[in-house]
């Protein structure tokens, strides 16, 4: 039976997350206060006591997610993975469970790419819907005619579970979008609360940036294959991953694919490590036959 340990993104933040590790372990102490040191300004502060409003901008939500995640993954006591993956922004966290990257560069490289893309959202007004039972076929079909049709940009972003997918783009071409899937039959299209078009070309800015800060990055050998979310596939050479890290940034969330690839290969066991449970309900939806559990 084959363990994986998979981490969470943007999305899973809460007043007071990460506290009960920053009280209750030395260990996470120290690891709390280094991000502090390294981002310059009192993340943990926001975590324990911030608004959902301070918690909610991608500057603070990205690094406060990843620092909790990290916090709860090594809680456990010499972990064992046999393969790792992470959801939009958990990636990062990812490579640090597998090795890839060390803690203080992953925060750094977190820390690039909240700015770049509260950046790249400022420049296009833009956002994301999640469009809910309706065959991914459909969605794309739909997405490619509205592009044509309109010339905005909306594009599949997050390939969730089945029946669940997010579309992301321009707000008109979001709207129209979410017009045409309500008219196909989807039960649900409904435009997010987040600040822009993640994972689509409208993060180009963001991409840019990004992989700057990645190339001049350490990257070392992973000691397990991460599943990437732009080729849903083991990787386990250094340099691929550097490019699928970039290409991230606009290309679609394989989540599905990631987790299917990833059963086929052998994982019988998932733990999700970070706030909340968004990836173990998501994993069941794939495949109820896996044992889920997750640490916070």
């Amino acid at each position: 039976m084959k363990q994986a340990y998979v981490f969470p993104g943007q999305g899973s933040q809460f007043s007071g997350m990460g506290k009960e590790h920053y009280e209750n372990s030395a260990f996470s102490k120290k690891l709390f206060e280094q991000a502090n040191e390294i981002l310059g300004f009192r993340l943990s502060d926001i975590m324990f006591s911030g608004t959902d409003e301070e918690l909610k901008q991608t500057k603070v939500t990205q690094p406060a997610v990843f620092l909790h995640s990290i916090a709860a993954f090594k809680t456990i006591e010499n972990p064992k993975p046999d393969m790792v993956a992470g959801h939009s922004l958990g990636e990062f966290t990812a490579l640090v469970a597998n090795n890839t990257l060390t803690f203080e560069d992953a925060l750094k490289l977190v820390a690039v790419r909240a700015f770049a893309m509260q950046k790249a959202c400022e420049i296009t007004p833009s956002t994301m819907a999640a469009v809910l039972n309706l065959p991914d076929e459909k969605v794309e079909e739909i997405c490619a005619q509205v592009q044509n049709d309109t010339g905005e940009i909306v594009v599949p972003a997050n390939y969730n579970c089945p029946g669940q997918l997010v579309i992301s783009g321009s707000i008109k071409g979001i709207e129209t979008a979410c017009e045409k899937m309500k008219e196909a039959g989807a039960k649900r299209a409904l435009v997010l609360p987040v600040g822009g078009a993640f994972h689509s070309s409208l993060m180009e800015p963001a991409r840019k940036e990004l992989q700057e800060a990645i190339e001049t990055t350490s990257f070392h050998q992973p000691i397990c294959p991460i599943y990437q979310n732009a080729v849903a596939k083991p990787i386990m050479d250094k340099e691929e991953i550097k490019q699928n890290l970039i290409a991230q940034l606009t290309a679609p969330v394989r989540w599905t694919q990631s987790i299917q690839a990833m059963i086929t290969n052998g994982a019988a066991k998932f733990t999700e490590c970070g706030p909340g449970k968004v990836l173990q309900g998501l994993i069941l939806k794939i495949n109820k036959e896996v044992e889920v559990n997750g640490v916070s």
